[in-house]
């Protein structure tokens, strides 16, 4: 049965793309300048050289008008023949601009991009190579669409991803489950400050000798900097530009999800003067094929500049990284887990782990299994009736847990409050102060700024008024709970605390909610990066005259110089009053949490029905691999994140189930045991794969989930088979080309979902920069994770983003603060072919045998 699929986005074009298209592109305006993609791209043309450079701005992503693509209004049609899958993108509704083979493609080719790309939300990026795709824009050019909202990226990412293949392992050796396991990556880094940069110094790991000799850039105090944030060599984020001094301060946030198996981490930091092109100032290189998995690092990192041979450095970046690796299961493998982890209110669970075991890391997964059960909110409520007296000021399990439940389901409502008068206030650069000391001048002018202060204070409370009916169910509900609670715990009939129930629902709302997003608008995604030190001053002083209005007290206590806002606070009094009862009182038929509804309501269940009915039809691994609607949850991938980190954990702080004796002990010491069980399983598969890495030819196949595409529709070869034809490109920063690693986990000895090739001796090499110190060896049953050397396939950087020079890939030294490890004396050889196999050496001495397959498992290939 024949079923097709549309959705109205939105489509970089590139400017190769645009010329290839048989319909000339629409004059762009100049307006769009902000919104291509490639930074500081040259070329164009002699022309290119004379054009004006645009003023520096973090919105202007683009920095000249000349090479860069632009968004163009596009359609999506995805075809379903006899389950075959193509998907045709049309622009104009008459121009086809590409058709790609989504059964050909990856799960981790299909994923969400970062916002600071593009400075647009709700993007998909789709990374194909030749013989997926068809059509006028270049094979090997990322595909970016944007949707209208986030129900419709979600909704499309769960359809695209149901036609591609996961990352699945030793399918014929279970055939009930479609495999042993599948995979899932993620990088968190955190680009935090710079220091000395421009300084120019040779690098070497001895103090003595890199100290020696700096050399003050004369133009570092005149030039802007940013960094490019590269994942596999394909261009993921970038931070905003800062102004010069060589101290630029950035704390912003990259979380780079389902990534193809691991490579290097690079960032590119760019220095920018004015009247010239961008140049690369340096770069740090993290090879994250031996970082260390489900940890924080921070430290100091060198910027190089320059080859191997003569590195000199440029400076330093502070960076926090961490790197997610995890082996994931069936569901049905973490059915005792998951029993023990219902058998209590979670946030228990999150409230032991953090008391017991020093975790903080894991309670976004467990709220998103009790999300998925749909019991978060009656937990929450639970644990509001017995810490009632603690609810308010301490910073609790409870309360923690509220501040992410509210901004799980209250991002939308928090950007319709302050989200437009925040960027509105930092880009006309309000700058107020009206403390005396700090001013340093007469009273008119702290006069004439408390008048400022009280206008934008009316400015933010009048939008955060008018978003009061946006308030989502979720949130009223539990803000409903929460003022009856007070209610009923405190009846008191004096005036005196007949405000209390107000100021507590207030004390969530206002102080764990919206003031913290006024006063940090970058880390709730309301501004790209940190803002500048005066506004970000104002920003402070609006915040206290909101939180004291939110207390509902129109007397300033604390600032003499804040008094000036007094009759601003007694006129809205009543205003608030009325806010808190509105957010607090749920609609009439809002009964149970809502779901986001999309523009097309309809062709969403259409959507959703024929995903129930693939999932039907297709493997365990495969169907479970399939991210879950609305939120996009992922049950096993959640559990095996709470099991590795809890075994890890466990082994840090000592902990032994078995040694337990109250009744707290007896649950906790349950659910680790139940956590070293999962382990052991993962442990298990992993062995089983790597003692038998590909199917004997006696043994029956598994019939692939999708079969091949109707007679009508050509057939492209597959990127993974043998026959020659251009592999995925890459844009490498190194001038010669790298042949691709196996694009599997260090301890498989067989590619997913491919067909096994001939054997080959596996054979290794020592690096070219061998460390001073040797890497410590890995705890068997440190993580579930294990890690993956392979590199996978990914693609070039958008548009002529790809011809800007890139300073080759350095091995970077271990920072002295940091506990990264250090790299491994031998690698894999690598002018081994990505379809060849690595074999373990199987002995007829039993012990021998097992000695030798956990050491495959412990050695990273």
């Amino acid at each position: 049965m024949e079923r097709e699929f549309y959705v109205s986005v939105e489509l970089y074009v590139s400017a190769k793309a645009a010329a290839a298209l048989k319909k000339p592109p629409t004059k762009k305006a100049s307006g769009d300048k902000r919104d291509n993609g490639a930074r500081g791209t040259p070329g164009g043309g002699e022309g290119a050289s004379k054009k004006v450079k645009e003023k520096t701005s973090w919105l202007g992503i683009g920095r000249s008008s000349t090479g860069a693509g632009q968004w163009r209004p596009a359609r999506c049609k995805l075809v379903e023949e006899e389950e075959g899958c193509l998907l045709n993108i049309y622009v104009d509704d008459t121009i086809l601009y590409r058709s790609i083979y989504m059964y050909l493609l990856n799960h981790t080719d299909i994923r969400a991009i970062h916002r600071s790309l593009f400075d647009r939300r709700n993007c998909l990026g789709i990374f194909s190579v030749a013989g997926q795709v068809r059509g006028a824009a270049p094979p090997t050019e990322p595909l970016y669409i944007q949707f209208e909202d986030e129900d419709a990226a979600h909704t499309w990412l769960a359809l695209l991803r149901s036609y591609a293949m996961p990352e699945v392992y030793g399918r014929w050796l279970s055939p009930e489950d479609g495999g042993l396991y599948r995979m899932w990556r993620q990088v968190d880094l955190t680009c935090i400050q710079g220091r000395n940069l421009g300084v120019t110094r040779p690098f070497s790991d001895e103090p003595s000798l890199a100290d020696q000799d700096p050399k003050v850039d004369t133009d570092a105090i005149d030039m802007d900097v940013y960094c490019e944030i590269f994942a596999n060599g394909v261009l993921s984020g970038r931070t905003t530009v800062k102004k010069g001094i060589g101290s630029p301060d950035w704390h912003e946030r990259f979380v780079l999800s389902d990534l193809p198996p691991f490579e290097n981490l690079e960032i590119v930091v760019w220095r920018e003067k004015r009247l010239s092109k961008p140049a690369i100032l340096g770069s740090v290189v993290i090879v994250l094929v031996n970082f260390r998995r489900g940890e924080t690092v921070e430290g100091w990192f060198p910027v190089l500049h320059g080859g191997q041979a003569s590195s000199t450095q440029v400076g330093e970046m502070r960076l926090k990284v961490r790197v997610d690796e995890e082996i994931i299961l069936p569901y049905h493998a973490y059915a005792r887990l998951l029993k023990t982890l219902h058998s209590r209110n979670h946030l228990d669970w999150m409230r032991d782990l953090e008391s017991r075991l020093k975790m903080k890391n894991v309670n976004n997964n467990i709220m998103s299994v009790a999300i998925a059960k749909n019991v978060l909110l009656e937990n929450i409520m639970e644990l509001a009736d017995r810490e009632v007296d603690g609810t308010l000021t301490c910073n609790t399990v409870f309360t923690k847990t509220v501040e992410l439940y509210m901004s799980w389901y209250g991002m939308a409502f928090l950007e319709a409050s302050v989200g437009a008068t925040i960027r509105r206030l930092c880009s006309e650069k309000v700058a107020i102060e009206v403390d005396p000391v700090r001013i340093g001048k007469g009273p008119k002018t702290i006069e004439k700024n408390v008048e400022l202060l009280v206008t934008w204070c009316r400015e933010f409370w009048d939008h955060i008024y008018a978003a009061r009916t946006q308030c989502p169910p979720e949130l009223r509900r539990l803000f409903e709970h929460i003022r009856k609670l007070v209610e009923n715990r405190y009846r008191i009939r004096d005036d005196q605390n007949r405000e209390l129930p107000w100021q507590s629902v207030s004390a969530f709302c206002f102080l764990r909610f919206i003031v913290p997003a006024i006063l940090h608008p970058h880390l709730f995604g309301l501004l790209p990066g940190l803002p500048d030190v005066p506004i970000q001053r104002s920003l402070t002083l609006i915040a206290k005259v909101v939180q004291s209005l939110a207390n509902l007290n129109p007397t300033v206590q604390k600032e003499e110089y804040m008094r000036g806002v007094k009759d601003f606070l007694s006129d809205s009094l009543h205003a608030m009053i009325d806010y808190i009862v509105v957010v607090s009182t749920p609609e009439v038929g809002s009964k149970a949490p809502s779901t986001p509804h999309t523009s097309d309501h309809h062709e969403r269940l259409r959507i959703m029905n024929a995903l129930r009915q693939r999932g039907a039809t297709t493997p365990v691994l495969y169907r479970e691999a399939i991210p879950l609607l609305p939120h996009l949850l992922d049950i096993p991938r959640h559990l095996a994140i709470i099991t590795s980190v809890v075994v890890r954990y466990s082994r840090t702080q000592s902990f032994q189930p078995n040694k337990s004796t109250g009744p707290e002990d007896k649950f906790f010491s349950e659910f680790s045991s139940r956590c070293l069980e999962v382990e052991e399983q993962a442990l298990f598969r992993v062995s089983k794969l790597a003692a038998k890495p590909r199917r004997q030819h006696s043994e029956p196949a598994i019939l692939p989930i999708v079969p091949p595409m109707p007679a009508n529709i050509p057939l492209p070869p597959s990127p993974s088979s043998p026959l020659k034809m251009s592999s995925r490109g890459r844009k490498l920063s190194n001038a010669r080309a790298r042949v691709r690693k196996p694009s599997r986990p260090s301890t498989t000895s067989s590619s997913p979902d491919r067909s096994p090739g001939p054997k080959r001796e596996s054979t290794s090499r020592k690096p070219r920069n061998t460390p001073t110190a040797e890497m410590e060896p890995v705890t068997l049953f440190q993580s579930p994770a294990l890690t993956s050397p392979s590199p996978s396939p990914a693609t070039e950087a958008f548009g002529e983003r790809a011809l800007r020079p890139r300073p080759p890939f350095i091995h970077h030294p271990r920072s002295s603060s940091t506990d990264s490890p250090l790299t491994r004396n031998r690698l894999p050889d690598p002018l081994k072919s990505p379809t060849s196999e690595s074999s373990v050496e199987l002995t007829d001495d039993p012990g021998k045998r097992r000695r030798n397959i956990f050491r495959s498992i412990l050695t990273r290939r």
